[in-house]
């Protein structure tokens, strides 16, 4: 009996932590297209033992709506692109 209720226990923990996983993971994945020129800042925060993936985190500035942050996929080719353009812009110095 108290082998039966340990492992009940130890199920119920481990659903628990399961469903707390997707929760704090800031990223939906659903990202908009990016416009290059209303990128503010990017950050790229590390993977978590709580995240599957990289969290790349963009910060875009519009007239219409102001400052807006959006988390990209980091697998899209577009936000691979602009990966690689952000970092060449960064190195000019603007």
């Amino acid at each position: 009996m108290k082998l039966l209720t340990a492992a009940l226990l130890l199920l119920l923990i481990a659903m628990c932590l399961a469903s707390a996983e997707g929760v704090k993971c800031k990223c939906s994945r659903k990202g908009p297209k990016i416009r290059f020129s209303n990128v503010r800042k990017l950050e790229i925060k590390p993977r978590y033992p709580f995240c599957v993936e990289e969290m790349i985190i963009v910060t875009l500035w519009t007239r219409v709506r102001g400052e807006q942050q959006h988390c990209l996929n980091p697998k899209r080719q577009n936000t691979v692109r602009l990966l690689k353009w952000y970092r060449v812009w960064k190195e000019k110095g603007r």
